[in-house]
């Protein structure tokens, strides 16, 4: 964890006006996490010898961009967890009303603080577009309803989880990869980071269905929901060893599309062993 960029994040948070909806902000986005967007987005920026201070206000804005779809996906009208980061999830730690707001202002807060990079004024707005394409209704959100609608489905295919997966999840690891090669000014990199993100966003929920199933609430931090909700999952699809197998063959396509990128590549390497051996 770093404690100089967990400083930042507090700094953004708190410097607005206090209220009731700035505590709960700032109680969802402190409240741990793995921070696995920031690190890839400073990996990125490692290897292409850039300082990781450089990508604080992008990162910064994509962890709460990240923070407010966990806020809204645990309410009573979505999944309904209780549990997040092993803490209280923002509506049960306050009430579902400020839930809400505290959504709504990190992601409109994260705009704000990503214009602060010092970039381009180009770089600055291919930013504020990536930030809303992979986070909007054609990104992220579409994953959220998709994985909605699949709640009941009757038949739930692996190519229907893949695509919950690739907007649900893929778009927002593919976000900071991409936001890495905008703020190196490497834009011929960005369509070998789209496909690496795809892949990895794949992986990472298949993981996520693993330990669901492995794990325990306690470890994973959060509440272990999806047989409860209904959810369509890699290991009902395909078993448990069936999952960790296609697991082991996306990471074989992450590393051979690295091989691709302009830039040194050792940095997010590491990242990616470290998640790819995750127990939370």
């Amino acid at each position: 964890m770093n404690k100089e960029f967990e400083d930042y994040l507090l700094m953004r948070v708190h410097e607005n006006d206090d209220s009731r909806t700035k505590d709960a902000m700032a109680y969802s986005l402190m409240n741990g996490g793995k921070r696995v967007r920031p690190t890839l987005l400073f990996s990125v920026l490692e290897g292409y010898g850039i300082d990781a201070r450089v990508g604080y206000p992008c990162a910064c804005a994509i962890e709460m961009i990240h923070t407010y779809s966990l806020i809204h996906d645990d309410l009573p009208a979505m999944d309904n967890d209780d549990l997040r980061r092993g803490k209280p999830s923002c509506h049960k730690a306050y009430d579902e009303a400020t839930a809400i707001l505290a959504g709504d202002g990190l992601l409109t807060k994260a705009f704000e603080v990503a214009l602060d990079s010092e970039c381009s004024a180009e770089q600055k707005v291919a930013l504020v577009k990536a930030l809303s394409w992979y986070s909007g209704i054609d990104g992220m959100i579409y994953g959220q309803t998709l994985d909605l609608q699949s709640e009941n489905d009757l038949n739930p295919t692996l190519a229907l989880l893949q695509e919950i997966d690739h907007y649900k999840t893929s778009k927002l690891l593919t976000l900071p990869l991409v936001c890495g090669c905008i703020l190196a000014n490497k834009f011929d990199d960005v369509e070998h980071f789209r496909k690496i993100g795809l892949v990895l966003g794949l992986e990472f929920q298949m993981q996520d269905d693993i330990l669901d199933v492995t794990g325990s609430e306690e470890v994973v931090g959060k509440s272990l929901s999806d047989e409860d909700n209904h959810k369509v999952t890699a290991v009902y699809l395909l078993g448990l060893q069936g999952a960790r197998d296609m697991v082991a063959s996306y990471d074989e396509t992450i590393r051979k599309e690295l091989g691709y990128v302009s830039c040194d590549v050792t940095s997010l390497s590491k990242v990616l062993d470290t998640l790819l051996k995750r127990t939370y």
